[in-house]
């Protein structure tokens, strides 16, 4: 218009300079973001954008198009979302400003080729400018991309999935609890560590340690909140998230500890079952903030932190690794007090440079003529052939709390007349009695004892160390541990603990029962939430009864895990089916035990002290062959490097040792694991209130993903129900909207009903408990043989083989692997 005007081109009005004058200044790139998969021959893709954030900044400059949060990409227009251009005084720094950019953007719902475009500015051909039209088809390496971690959309799902549908062990409450903000006692960064145990050993080595336990006039204490405490009372359930808030003011305030028990036991296995955790990780960061006190551990002997035997080169690489990781204590038992089955872990441990806590295992009552089997001479005989297989501190392992006051005297008193190595006293306070058993033992000499921080104590936890330290303040054995500290710490986990409640064991008050049914103090609260889940929770008192028959059937045997799983799981069964120990003897032909009632009278847990009842094992493992030695003999070296090549393939990503042993231990439990890790990402950041009961309407959460990097959260609203029984779970994510679509679980209104078994029609195979199949070995048309294998079921962590119980057809199969099922559903039909 101006030109039509009249006016110059390089006059005032309009202001381009004259050719000469123009001035090159500074260098630009562009790149189109669009909706196109570079993996997928750049093919547009299609959906809704659930998240859209675009950079900027000076020199940045985006011309957009359809691209925002809640937009529908649709395959019938153009796949440009956005075009982003940058402007540098170099060709270099424009190019690097372009990839700070990209790097800046995040799209999610569609996929995009903000990867390739990035891979294209960075290829040093690209930035030298010596390309051509087959730039792309000569550099494969532009399509190799990162995989992205998305964890704040995988994290928002997790949320999302918990606040509608409820944590899978937490009764789903419309609300989510309001719970006091933890007291974390205030510790300077700048306070340092005072030197402890961990420094003695590493200082003066196992043999220096030791001496120095021996020269001790004080009571040494070792702190079992971190494991066997929560182990006990809130079914193993505690999570790291937790520990770590306490963990450096732990180490500051209570140097004076023995030892922190904090691994091994349950925790190996919930860690990574029911929390979504590596046990690996828990390790690794407690010791990074706990560097002064000796860190300990429960091991299995040849069972390690499983619940079967496993070869030899497993136990010491198991060990191998746990040493290197942090743990400095190994307190090493056997579910049966077979010191053949401790042996190899005894010995790798002395390899590692670590210390070897042999333990015996008490049961049954020193002082009851009635019950010999167990008296103070064959406490005495173990004793002596543990400190003859190399273990440097004897322990004495209380696991039901059994050991009386008076007995633990004479027992302690006459140990330190018959060994010489030190003497460490583990026990629980179910009866109440625990106390009284401890200023006992301590009179007797014993060296070190077992406690848990007073806010988690008692009950089928250890006794208080808050108390044990104030009982003893003017003993001569008087603890150096300040009481004013442990109650900060105690403070810290009465806030902490109410997380957890739903997880307690509903244990309200001692219980001189204990002495009945000798339920370990750990395993109490897991049966119970065991029981629940395969439908006898409110026939529990049932379960202890059943327990303490299942034990004299049995022959009267040490009870601990995983000797007291295999008495446990038995129970649960024989509560399940109304069966007596008379039916046992009568119709146990017929009866399909659970898996790890056969294996353990087939030996493969070790020998019992005084052997099988024989009349009974030839009916529970009928024509299956049983072993007498022991059972990492028999098993052949596990290859890990097949092993890793394997579990590489398996995840798609390159594994530790961390991850082979745990895949070795627990390989189900262990995929599982990280298949939720895929799908919600690293789950431990969320604090505990959120992780089990997900977010309030307008609650604001910080979640630290990292150092320096956290999310804000805030939950907006929630969709009613939709037609396709989802819900919409609207949330601002560092103040941008969010989306996220779940499925609600109790939106179902057609529930699939399965034929029931006849239990009097031997053509049918039907389940004994509820819960889910686990494998198939049949198909219809199979002709089988009477005791053959036919379906696996699981409930909770009990697995059951089915056999035929005649020769006979598979005539059908009414599940298949993966399905749920109730008790007496009809599984499989012979004809």
């Amino acid at each position: 218009i101006r030109i039509a005007e009249g006016y110059s081109l390089h006059g005032d009005m309009i202001g381009i300079p004259t050719q000469d004058n123009i001035e090159k200044k500074g260098y630009a790139i562009q790149c189109r973001i669009t909706t196109e998969d570079p993996e997928n021959n750049f093919s547009p893709d299609t959906g809704k954008i659930t998240a859209y954030r675009s950079a900027s900044g000076f020199g940045v400059r985006l011309d957009a198009g359809s691209g925002f949060t809640g937009a529908y990409i649709t395959p019938h227009y153009d796949s440009l979302l956005v075009k982003v251009s940058t402007y540098a005084n170099t060709f270099e720094q424009a190019a690097s400003k372009m990839v700070r950019t990209l790097k800046e953007f995040r799209i999610r719902g569609v996929k995009t080729n903000i990867l390739f475009l990035k891979n294209v500015i960075l290829h040093p051909t690209f930035i030298q400018g010596d390309y051509d039209t087959s730039f792309i088809d000569k550099n494969k390496d532009l399509f190799y991309f990162p995989k992205r971690k998305n964890r704040a959309t995988k994290l928002l799902s997790y949320i999302s999935d918990v606040t509608v549908n409820g944590y899978k062990d937490v009764p789903k409450n419309e609300k989510k609890p309001i719970f006091e903000k933890p007291r974390i006692p205030i510790i300077s960064v700048d306070n340092p560590y005072s030197d402890g145990t961990k420094q003695i050993l590493e200082q003066q080595g196992p043999e220096g340690l030791i001496q120095w336990i021996k020269g001790q006039q004080q009571i040494l204490i070792t702190d079992t909140t971190l494991r066997d405490a929560h182990q006990s009372l809130l079914a193993t359930r505690v999570r790291t998230y937790d520990m770590l808030q306490i963990a450096e003011a732990t180490g500051k305030l209570a140097p004076g500890l023995f030892s922190l028990e904090m691994w091994g036991g349950a925790t190996f296995d919930t860690s990574m079952r029911f929390l979504n955790e590596s046990p690996w990780e828990r390790l690794y960061q407690l010791r990074k903030s706990i560097p002064n006190i000796l860190f300990q551990m429960l091991i299995r002997g040849a069972n390690a932190v499983g619940y079967t035997n496993y070869p030899d080169n497993v136990i010491k690489e198991f060990i191998k690794e746990s040493a290197v990781a942090g743990i400095d204590v190994f307190r090493i038992f056997d579910s049966l007090n077979w010191i053949e089955g401790m042996k190899v872990s005894i010995n790798a441990v002395r390899e590692s440079g670590k210390i070897a806590e042999a333990a015996m295992c008490y049961t049954s009552d020193i002082f009851d003529s009635s019950r010999d089997k167990y008296n103070l001479t064959y406490y005495v005989n173990m004793a002596k052939e543990l400190e003859k297989a190399g273990a440097q501190i004897l322990g004495i392992k209380d696991m039901a709390g059994l050991l009386k006051p008076y007995a633990a005297h004479k027992l302690i008193k006459t140990l330190k007349e018959e060994v010489s190595i030190p003497i460490h006293l583990h026990t629980h306070d179910t009866s109440g009695n625990a106390q009284a058993m401890l200023l006992k033992a301590i009179e007797a000499g014993v060296d070190i004892v077992d406690t848990a921080i007073s806010s988690m104590s008692g009950l089928t936890s250890q006794p208080s160390l808050n108390g044990l330290v104030a009982a003893l303040e003017h003993h001569e054995r008087a603890s150096q541990l300040n009481l004013d500290h442990l109650q900060q710490l105690s403070n810290y986990w009465e806030d902490v603990r109410p997380y957890y409640a739903v997880f307690e064991s509903g244990l309200k008050a001692s219980s001189a029962e204990i002495y009945k049914h000798e339920m370990p103090g750990g395993q109490y609260s897991n049966l119970q939430q065991q029981a629940k889940a395969v439908g006898l929770g409110e026939r529990f008192d049932e379960v202890k009864e059943m327990y303490a028959a299942v034990n004299k059937i049995f022959g009267d045997i040490v009870k601990v895990t995983p000797s007291s799983k295999v008495v446990g799981d038995m129970a649960l069964f024989m509560v399940q089916n109304d069966l007596t120990e008379e039916a046992i003897y009568e119709r146990g032909e017929a009866i399909d035990f659970p898996d790890s009632v056969i294996q353990f009278f087939q030996g493969y847990l070790g020998q019992p002290y005084g052997g099988f009842p024989e009349r009974l094992r030839d009916i529970i493992i009928k024509e299956r062959d049983y072993i007498t030695c022991r059972p990492g003999e028999l098993l052949a070296p596990v290859d890990f490097e097949q092993t890793e090549r394997e579990l590489n393939e398996k995840l798609g990503r390159v594994v530790t040792k961390w991850d082979v042993l745990s895949y070795i231990m627990y390989p189900s439990v262990y995929l599982d694991k990280e298949k939720h890790h895929e799908e919600f990402s690293d789950v431990t950041f969320l604090d505990t209130p959120t992780f089990f009961y997900g977010m309030r309407l307008g609650e604001k959460i910080a979640v630290e993903i990292e150092k320096g990097k956290t999310l804000i959260i805030k939950l907006v609203s929630i969709s009613e129900l939709q037609s396709d029984g989802t819900r919409m779970i609207y949330f601002e994510l560092n103040g941008i909207p969010r989306e996220v679509i779940i499925r609600d679980k109790s939106a179902k209104n057609t529930v699939e009903q399965r034929k029931k078994t006849d239990r009097d029609n031997s053509k049918h195979i039907g389940a004994l408990m509820p819960g889910k199949v686990l494998k198939l070995m049949v198909k219809v048309g199979d002709k089988v043989k009477k005791g053959e294998h036919l379906i696996v079921t699981e409930a909770m962590k009990m697995e059951t083989t089915l056999q035929a119980t005649k020769d006979a057809v598979i005539k059908d199969i009414y599940v298949k692997a993966g399905d749920i099922i109730e008790t007496n559903d009809l599984l499989i039909e012979l004809e």
